[in-house]
């Protein structure tokens, strides 16, 4: 019946040839973008900080082209597919968090005020040589395994919104072209080059959402989304502490500090815009300005997710099926929403939001790409190597980083089976730096007794994130189960990623104080009084 099914959908979907032509060009422009601003990657600052000259407006563009990835698109469209208006309450936190940042400059003025191009060299400024290398190395291997699903949904989106077959074979060729076309233009213009094209990209992007938001509005309609959640969800799919539901208490207050907080002033991708801008208070303003783009970019895909679960619901049994029910297709809920864009939107228009969406996805892989890479050329490498590396030594190591961080997350998108949601995947790989991150940061800038010995106890503490990864959890709870007597499935329902990440802060907090107190440094340096500022 899916086999059938399928096909129906397949040949009721909108894209066709003009679609396909609108969709080439914007990719030959970000191409080209790519290849002519080579000649002003001549200096690593440049490279990677794109001279430290973006103005606040150019920044809030830059940012929201980032965080407003396919990546993020997806994974709220899943969430409200799966949770309804419920999923609502990760947008406001985003959003009140962000604020905050923006007013109070709360870690990111004065990070850039320290004129540092990555986290782990403040690291270096603060605590140590040690201290920088050993956070490079956990930042970029959780960073790089953050990323590890981006290729395969972004595959996902545009498979489901093309109409082609949701096979294996048609998402490893599209995975394939769209991981060669961001290497090219990644590799060769640095931050420069993402920037002008996050830029286009938040162009594009922006008329796009406001489209098809319209469109879905007239086609679906409020009433409508609210009666199919209502009908199918119940409570759980309005009120997110819901306990049958798909979120809960504890997934609300690891929400509060992951998307509130660490979302914006923590995740290096966001702070390497904040490094890049012209003044602290520049950064101010961008973050400020950017709370509206940091709401908006949860609220409208989840929104396109809750359209798509109606239309599926009222759809036929036999497309029905394939999204909703035991019977469902795999990853149901990434599917979903571009199908469902797929039946909606009429040709042109649907090649132009599809063009918007490789937009958000170039944005994003652009961005992390040149992040992890410059973390293992600036943090890990260099300070390791006798002697000074050149520019080009270091652009050119970042460049390969570049690549082989690319070959990496084609071979795990296509291999890993773990069933966690795409942003509990993400905030749970994201924990096992920023649990750390997030408390050696405000340690260093706010608390004068904070020790070289304690950040280093906070950056290993912090990598027990990783126990919350899905099939990581679930292997240790069998293993315990074999010699202690409890019940394992009752454990694995109980034990979520949110219970695993909040216990994972609440150690990395306790040990950093406690070892700071215990084992201070043995001298202050004068100059070390600025960071407190």
């Amino acid at each position: 019946m899916h086999i059938i099914a399928e096909a129906s959908l397949s040949q009721l979907s909108n894209f066709q040839i003009i679609d396909w032509i609108i969709v080439a060009c914007y990719l030959s422009i970000s191409l080209v973008i790519g290849i002519l601003v080579t000649r002003y990657a001549t200096s690593m600052t440049a490279y990677i900080g794109a001279g430290r000259s973006v103005g606040p407006w150019l920044g809030v563009a830059t940012m929201t082209g980032t965080e407003m990835g396919l990546i993020t698109v997806m994974y709220m469209s899943q969430a409200g597919f799966k949770g309804g208006f419920a999923a609502f309450h990760m947008a406001v936190i985003a959003g009140l968090g962000t604020l905050f940042v923006g007013l109070t400059g709360f870690i990111v003025a004065p990070l850039r005020a320290e004129k540092v191009l990555t986290i782990p060299e403040y690291y270096e400024k603060r605590f140590g040589k040690d201290t920088r290398v050993v956070g490079g190395i956990i930042l970029a291997l959780a960073g790089i395994l953050n990323m590890g699903l981006f290729l395969q949904v972004g595959a996902k989106f545009i498979v489901g919104a093309t109409g082609l077959s949701f096979d294996g074979t048609a998402l490893v060729i599209v995975m394939t072209v769209l991981l060669v076309l961001v290497l090219v233009y990644t590799v060769l213009g640095g931050m420069i080059s993402v920037i002008l094209t996050d830029y286009t990209q938040f162009v594009v992007l922006s008329i796009g959402v406001i489209v098809t938001s319209f469109l879905a509005i007239k086609q679906i309609g409020v009433h409508e989304m609210h009666a199919a959640v209502a009908l199918g969800m119940g409570e759980a799919g309005f009120n997110p502490m819901a306990n049958d539901g798909e979120f809960g208490i504890s997934y609300v207050l690891f929400q509060l500090f992951a998307a509130g907080i660490v979302g914006c002033a923590v995740w290096p991708t966001a702070v390497s815009r904040a490094l890049a801008m012209e003044s602290p208070k520049a950064v101010k303003q961008q973050y400020t300005v950017s709370a509206i783009s940091f709401t908006i970019r949860f609220l409208i895909p989840m929104f396109w997710g809750i359209a798509a679960y109606t239309f599926f619901t009222n759809s036929t049994p036999e497309i029905a099926s394939l999204f909703i029910g035991e019977d469902a297709i795999p990853d149901a809920g990434l599917y979903a929403m571009p199908a469902f864009l797929s039946q909606v939107l009429p040709t042109g228009l649907l090649g132009l939001i599809v063009a918007a969406m490789i937009a958000a996805f170039m944005s994003t892989h652009d961005s992390y790409l040149l992040c992890w890479s410059s973390v293992l050329t600036q943090d890990v490498v260099a300070p390791l190597s006798i002697g000074e590396l050149s520019n080009q030594r270091r652009i050119f190591l970042t460049r390969v980083f570049i690549v082989l961080i690319g070959a990496f997350i084609w071979g795990w998108g296509l291999f890993y089976k773990g069933s966690d949601s795409i942003w509990d995947y993400m905030v749970i790989t994201g924990s096992i730096y920023f649990t750390g991150a997030i408390v050696i940061l405000v340690g260093g800038l706010y608390w004068k007794r904070a020790s070289r010995a304690g950040a280093m106890a906070a950056l290993l503490a912090g990598a027990t994130a990783i126990l919350g990864l899905e099939p990581v959890r679930h292997a240790c709870i069998d293993v315990f189960a074999g010699f202690l007597t409890f019940d394992a499935p009752k454990m694995k329902q109980e034990l979520t990623s949110s219970v695993v990440g909040l216990f994972s802060l609440g150690l990395t907090t306790s040990l950093f104080v406690i070892v700071s107190l215990c084992k201070p440094d043995r001298c202050s340096e004068p100059e070390e009084d600025q960071h407190y500022a």
